[in-house]
């Protein structure tokens, strides 16, 4: 039982000083030079960001100055600078407290920002959000009581045999910080690049994403490899890794391999470009955006559809956007026995061709195609520019004014004709 009260001694003698710091008129003196260190670091933020609006995801400087990396790494070098030039005048205390603290703000930050913009959509980011806060905090309360040198003292005692080297709890602790510190930037790299490779793109845009998601497949498999030896593995064991990651990918992971090479073919073969209008097992709509997974696809109606990169490759697919955004709209209407075809035909095409959106060239035709049992069957064929504005609603203009001209004309619609046969019933 003695030795955790003797190992618990140093961190109680630690906070009751750091307490004693804190109530003394010199922490004042402190506390008036770090308030100063927060508004300089505001000024010089500010006058880093200029007076242009604040983009949104924006890892440097946020919404509002303050919610960006920037501002707690400059608070934090200027508390740096003010401890080192009050060593010596005022016992530390403020700094003490405030230093660590901006050092877990800044790494909260950059996790959050950097996350947000790699993965903007993602449910999982919010979770390691909060963990990633929570142990940051965690931390810092540690760190300012004097328990975090004593229980890495202690981590530092457990150890094991992994392979020919020596490994212990705090190697490993400090060596999944540093991995995902190089994992933050390697994400953060690829989301700027990615950026600018799409910024304000409108011809080749897809050779553009393609290149955006190799770069970033790139940088990935290199801060994966800095990660690692970060972590303290022997990247020389990654052969046989290697081989066993060839082998999964040969039997359970053959369509994620499938998806991730057909995205790349997808967007080298420049067969189908963001923003074409496609219809891929019955789903009709406009790809928006072509990941290294999946494409996906948004209808006129709303929906939006992820379709495997694999499908999008081995079945047939229909591109109405590949030739040009022309896309041709039937309909189809009966007019009673005896109506006189070759003259209506010429007016029902000009009534056609008058309404909003149905295009002068290629024009509208009219045909009789079928003599149907109740009338005399007319297709009308017309051309639309604009698929992506709706197809229902141009029919909704069409139809009624093929309507009021045929009533303006006194030409029947035929309702369905039925012939009854009667039985002849028995003499009595």
């Amino acid at each position: 039982m003695a030795g955790p009260v003797v190992a618990s001694a140093p961190a109680a003698d630690e906070l009751s000083r750091l307490v004693a710091n804190l109530t003394s008129p010199s922490a004042l003196i402190e506390l008036a030079a770090f308030v100063g260190c927060l508004l300089l670091a505001w000024v010089l933020v500010r006058l880093l960001r200029g007076a242009e609006a604040p983009r949104e995801n924006s890892v440097w400087f946020g919404q509002r100055i303050v919610d960006g990396v920037m501002f707690p790494l400059a608070a934090l070098m200027l508390a740096l600078l003010a401890r080192w030039l009050m060593q010596g005048v005022v016992p530390t205390a403020v700094f003490k407290l405030v230093v660590p603290i901006l050092m877990s703000l800044a790494a909260i930050r950059l996790t959050v920002r950097v996350l947000h913009q790699a993965f903007p959509t993602s449910q999982l980011v919010r979770l390691f959000e909060r963990s990633f806060s929570w142990v940051a905090w965690i931390a810092v309360v540690l760190w300012v009581t004097g328990i975090l040198p004593l229980l890495l003292q202690e981590l530092d005692q457990i150890t094991w045999k992994l392979g020919g080297a020596t490994v212990s709890v705090r190697n490993l602790i400090e060596g999944a910080l540093s991995a995902i510190l190089v994992l933050m930037v390697t994400l953060w790299l690829s989301s700027l690049l990615e950026q600018r490779l799409l910024k304000g793109a409108t011809e080749n845009i897809s050779m553009r994403k393609m290149a955006a998601n190799a770069l970033r497949a790139l940088l990935l498999f290199v801060g994966l490899m800095f990660a690692l030896s970060a972590a303290g593995i022997d990247l020389t064991a990654l052969g046989v890794l290697g081989g066993a990651l060839g082998v999964g990918i040969g039997f359970g992971l053959q369509k994620l391999a499938a998806n991730y090479v057909s995205g790349f073919v997808i967007l080298a073969e420049n067969s189908m470009r963001i923003g074409d209008l496609v219809r891929v097992d019955n789903f009709e709509g406009r790809i928006t955006d072509i990941t290294t997974r999946y494409t996906k696809i948004r209808s006129i109606n709303g929906r939006e559809s992820l379709v495997p990169n694999e499908m999008m490759i081995t079945q047939r697919i229909e591109n109405l956007s590949l030739a040009d955004n022309n896309m041709l709209l039937t309909t189809v209407v009966q007019v009673a026995y005896g109506t006189d075809v070759a003259a209506l035909l010429p007016v029902l095409r000009d009534v056609v061709a008058g309404v909003p959106r149905v295009l002068a060239e290629p024009g509208p035709g009219v045909n009789l195609s079928a003599f149907a049992a109740d009338g005399l069957e007319l297709t009308f064929g017309f051309w639309i520019g604009d698929p992506e504005n709706g197809q229902v609603n141009v029919r909704t203009d069409v139809n009624p004014a093929i309507l009021a001209a045929l009533n303006e004309r006194g030409i029947e619609i035929p309702f369905p004709q039925r012939v009854v046969h009667a039985a002849a019933r028995p003499s009595a």
